[in-house]
C-alpha cells in the first residue's frame, strides 16, 4: 500500500552481523534475493534500502557504520559520483573505517541487452551481488 515517505529517510530491510548491503531503488530486490540464499548458508546480512541519495539518511548511515566493517552499496548509476560515492564521502567526514565495495555501473561503455544481462556484466545483478558478498567475507587477507 501507498504511504507517505519523509524525504531523506531510508528504510531497514533486515538486519544482519556478517556484512552491510545498502541499496538504493529497485535493485535492492536483487539483494533481497541474495540475502534469502545466503541466510540458509548461515550468512547473515544487513540490508538496508537507502530511498534517497540526496539527502543521505544520515541516522541510518551511523547505526549502519557503528554495526557493520564491511559494507556493499548497489546501484543501477554510474559507479564514479554516484551513491556510493556520496555514502564514501559521509564515512570519511564522520571518521568511520570500514570496507567498502561499490557496485553500479562502470566509467565504461556498457553495449545493448536485456536489463539482467546488463546488470550481470556491470556485476550488479544478484550474481555480482552475491560474489561481491563472499569476496568480502574471505578469512584470507587479498593484501598477500
Amino acid at each position: 500500500p501507498f504511504e507517505e515517505i519523509k524525504v531523506g529517510t531510508g528504510r531497514i530491510i533486515r538486519e544482519g552481523q556478517d556484512l552491510a548491503v545498502l541499496t538504493i531503488g529497485h535493485i535492492g530486490n536483487y539483494a533481497v534475493e541474495v540475502c534469502n540464499r545466503l541466510e540458509k548458508e548461515g550468512i547473515h546480512i544487513g540490508h538496508y534500502d537507502m530511498r534517497f541519495v540526496k539527502p543521505l539518511d544520515e541516522a541510518l548511515l551511523h547505526r549502519i557504520f557503528k554495526n557493520y566493517s564491511k559494507v556493499i552499496t548497489v546501484e543501477d548509476g554510474c559507479i564514479a559520483g554516484g551513491f556510493g560515492s556520496a555514502v564514501l564521502e559521509f564515512m570519511a567526514d564522520q571518521g568511520y573505517r570500514c570496507e567498502v565495495k561499490r557496485l553500479g555501473i562502470p566509467d565504461a561503455v556498457i553495449e545493448h541487452g536485456e536489463q539482467i544481462e546488463l546488470h550481470d556484466e556491470c556485476g550488479f545483478g544478484p550474481k555480482g551481488i552475491e560474489l561481491s558478498v563472499r569476496m568480502m567475507l574471505e578469512p584470507v587477507s587479498r593484501l598477500a
